[in-house]
């Protein structure tokens, strides 16, 4: 939980959604300490697993969906650009493709 611990350290928010791979109880007391809610999926061995909020966890597949289909264009999946405002714009205009097909 290196990785969650470090990204929490620069996260904002009041929610925090990830998958069953981040559920564990050091992460969801460090976020009750701090007053943000996990809305994290148990891992299916827990015996007694906690309970989420399943339609705020449904609107983080969507995003999982945003992110699959905007790899399918090469240039985004590679990151050709070499300056972070030139990908940035790439992203944009492959976003509002998306949006508009």
């Amino acid at each position: 939980m290196i990785a969650a611990g470090n990204l929490l350290d620069h996260a904002q928010g009041e929610l925090f959604i990830a998958d069953a791979a981040y559920d564990a109880n050091s992460l969801r007391e460090r976020l009750a300490s701090e007053g943000r809610t996990a809305v994290i999926r148990p891992n299916p061995t827990r015996k007694d697993p906690p309970d989420y909020d399943r339609h705020l966890y449904k609107e983080r597949h969507l995003v999982e969906i945003y992110f699959n289909r905007i790899k399918h264009f090469r240039r985004v999946a590679t990151r050709y650009d070499k300056l972070a405002e030139t990908f940035l714009g790439f992203v944009l205009i492959a976003s509002s493709w998306l949006w508009l097909c």
